[in-house]
């Protein structure tokens, strides 16, 4: 008993710190979990990992690290849901001592103690490449974006726009409408596009939730394989559809990487010292030609036992 009730001492004085990412539904979080989870593990930290189900539900992301300010915990690593609405939330966790790290998605402040994401203006502009490449060149695509106000997408969003307009004259953006980061709705805005632009030559899916419903608006039109589809991120479905030939690349982060990071970070700072500003980690596009090679399939199969 007395070796439990130790046992049970030390758990209690573990650092605590709350991971509270945009959405919990798709599995890039699940793999940031795994990752934030691993180097809680590997530094002593008691991470608790609570975000929204969807995206979309910025007052329930206020309320939960409202939560975690109201609870002291010795660190909060986030990843906003929206640029504006979050700053407030995080001036007041500042104010109160507690170390911030905003990871992924950022903000329009630059309160905070570390910044640990993909570069997404660079990743986009990947995206952009990988699509002219695939369409020669020249031709008109469309864009399933994600959610407005969300840093990330948006970067990455821009980074591909701005690539294809300074790099591919040839190449027309004919039609950009969000997925909502809902795979039903995201295959409802592939299709208005598919149908108000039938010489379309390809297209371009900022991230997971909008890739699966493109590719589900595409197949249901016989266009798998045809039109040329470049999504970011990756999940099951979406690596087997780039076995089958229907999705023709991905540009993907490393979110195990992502969260292990981001926590890093706050045990470097509760040890005493620095923790670094920024890190910005680089994303790769994966096609059938590279799929199965042990660097991507590690890549995208992380272990995320937890």
């Amino acid at each position: 008993m007395a070796g439990a009730a130790a046992a049970g001492c030390g758990r209690d004085q573990r650092k605590r710190v709350v991971v509270i990412p945009k959405g919990t539904s798709h599995m890039f979080w699940v793999t940031v979990r795994a990752g934030a989870l691993a180097a809680g593990k590997e530094f002593g930290l008691d991470v608790q990992w609570n975000g929204p189900n969807q995206e979309t539900e910025i007052g329930r992301q206020i309320q939960i690290v409202d939560s975690a300010i109201s609870q002291h915990v010795d660190g909060i690593v986030l990843a906003a849901c929206d640029r504006k609405a979050l700053v407030q939330t995080v001036d007041k966790a500042v104010a109160a001592g507690i170390p911030v790290t905003i990871f992924d998605s950022g903000l329009d402040s630059t309160n905070y103690m570390s910044w640990v994401a993909t570069d997404n203006v660079a990743a986009g502009a990947m995206g952009a490449r990988t699509l002219a490449k695939l369409i020669g060149g020249k031709g008109k695509v469309g864009v399933i974006q994600h959610v407005p106000g969300s840093v990330s997408t948006m970067d990455r969003e821009n980074g591909f726009e701005e690539a294809i307009a300074k790099e591919f004259p040839e190449i027309k953006i004919v039609q950009k409408l969000y997925g909502m980061s809902d795979r039903a709705k995201a295959m409802a805005a592939s299709e208005n596009i598919l149908t108000a632009n039938p010489d379309l030559n390809g297209m371009f899916a900022s991230t997971e939730p909008s890739a699966s419903g493109l590719l589900l608006a595409v197949k249901a039109r016989g266009l798998g394989g045809k039109l040329k589809v470049v999504g970011f991120d990756a999940n099951d479905t979406m690596i087997e559809e780039v076995r089958a030939g229907n999705l023709h690349a991905m540009v993907v982060q490393d979110p195990f990487k992502i969260g292990y990071e981001a926590v890093h970070t706050i045990a470097i700072k509760l040890s005493g010292k620095e923790a670094p500003k920024r890190m910005d980690l680089e994303a790769v596009v994966v096609s059938k030609e590279n799929l199965d090679t042990p660097a991507i399939q590690k890549l995208l199969k992380p272990d995320i036992k937890a």
